[in-house]
Parts: structure tokens; sequence; C-alpha cells
């Protein structure tokens, strides 16, 4: 299907469900930015209501609740935020690999329940066509709770979903994405909200220094870089500053991953044990 075509569905869909008020999981992002767009001007054709909710944790970049916040103010949108504590109450200390499934239950549920709160029984979030073809053990959590992901239900891909955000004048169209900080650490690894706060500040900087796609993975005592593959020689001609930076944070050791940035890195022994 031509992705006009899938738009068009989309669209569609959400005119009909948007008939009653409904909930939308926002994280600031592009996907569940699109999503909410979307579904405030089906909103606005039935009269109904439109209201977004996002998570504050020490789980997630300190940018994204301020991203989130305006970008619900540019579209007009009602939000609420929700302070949860995942470590504690997701039982993800220790960074099992079901830490995605669990985590997810955990957030979406609270969402369901301040949703319920409001007489709303639909909540939407922001899977995109990609996000069913990699490691995503959360996506089950979103089915068990039958939370929809009408991005997905249309087979429409990351780059699509960046596309039409363009179209519709979205500042956060080329935002790269920012899932949360447990991913810098490999599973097994006890997790605290001060390292991955030390992540967070160290990638702010890195993005400071103009590496906009960039991931700081922690292994013990080493800090292992990734970025685009355009960019390790800038960062190779940065190395002094980086390295003094890094150090600086805590980090004995500081590397440069050769093979680039790539999404779900940790992931790969997961991986082999399953094959």
């Amino acid at each position: 299907m031509e992705t006009a075509d899938k738009y068009r569905a989309l669209e569609e869909y959400l005119s009909d469900l948007l008939r009653e008020d409904a909930a939308v999981a926002f994280s600031g992002g592009v996907d569940s930015t699109l999503l909410l767009y979307m579904c405030r001007d089906a909103a606005l054709q039935h009269g109904t209501r439109v209201h977004a909710f996002t998570v504050h944790s020490g789980m997630h970049p300190v940018t994204d609740i301020a991203s989130a916040r305006r970008v619900a103010e540019e579209a007009g949108v009602e939000l609420s935020v929700l302070d949860v504590n995942e470590l504690r109450e997701a039982g993800i200390s220790s960074n099992p690999p079901d830490r995605c499934y669990r985590c997810k239950f955990t957030l979406f549920n609270r969402i369901r329940r301040e949703a319920s709160q409001e007489g709303i029984s639909n909540v939407l979030e922001g899977t995109n066509e990609d996000d069913l073809h990699i490691y995503r053990p959360g996506i089950r959590a979103l089915k068990e709770l039958s939370i929809l992901s009408p991005l997905a239900r249309f087979h429409i891909t990351k780059e699509e979903v960046r596309a039409l955000a363009a179209q519709k004048g979205i500042s956060v169209a080329r935002r790269p994405s920012s899932p949360c900080m447990a991913t810098r650490f490999p599973y097994g690894t006890e997790l605290t909200y001060g390292k991955m706060r030390i992540v967070d500040e160290a990638e702010n900087w890195l993005r400071s220094q103009g590496f906009s796609n960039v991931r700081v993975r922690v292994h013990g005592d080493i800090a292992r870089i990734e970025t685009d593959t355009e960019n390790l020689g800038k960062i190779l001609q940065l190395r002094p500053s980086v390295v003094e930076k890094l150090k600086g944070m805590g980090f004995p050791y500081v590397t440069l991953d050769m093979e680039g940035f790539r999404s779900g890195s940790m992931d790969i022994q997961l991986k082999k044990e399953e094959d």
C-alpha cells in the first residue's frame, strides 16, 4: 500500500475512533507527536477531547519532559505528567531481559487507570511498523492492556512518520529517537537513577558538540560511545576533550565503537542466547 493510501486509512480510523474522547501516551518524540496531532484533528471534527499523558521518571532523558510540554502546547492538547518510580514499581532495578515488558506494563497500566478516571476508554500510543521487526518485548504489554497502536496497525514506517510530521510542520519531525536510559547498560547490571543521570549528562554534552545521534553505553568502568559512522572521524578529532569530559564524569576508560551507532546494540547477547 502506498504511503498516501495508508495515511488516508489512518485518518479514517482515527476519525471514527475520536467520536469519543481518547488518551494518547505521549513522549514528545515524533511518533507520538504525529499521532497526537492526528487525534487532535479528528477530535475537532466531532467536538470530542484528546488528553495526553506523559510519564516523568529518572529513566528518561531530562530533556524529554520539556519537549513533551512544549509540543503538547504547540498542539493545543491537555497534558498530564505522571510521576512514576519505574525501578521500584516495575521491579527492574536488576535490568532483567524482560525489563521493557515490565516497564511498559507498569507505565501503561498507570496511564489506563488515569484515563479511566477521566471517563476515557481508548488509550493510543505511537509504535510504528519498524518497531514490530526488532526486539520490543514491551509490545506484549500493550496488547495485554488493549492499548491501541494506530501507526503500526496501518504499517506506517519511521521514515513515513517523519515525512508526514514534516508535512504537518511538526517541530520534532527530525528529532532523534530517545529510548530510556536503561538501554545504555547490559542486562543484569544493577540500575540506579544516579548512574542513568550521569549517562544522560554525558550524552547531552556530546550532543552539544554536534553529535545529534549518540549513545554512551556503560560496561563497568568503560564508556563506549556510539555515533553515526560519518561522525567517527569528527569525534576522534575531539578526542582530548571527549576523554577529559567523560573521565571527569567517573569513567576511567573511554572507547569509541568503530561499528557506529545502532539501535538495540545491548540486545545482541539476548539474540545469541535465543539462537
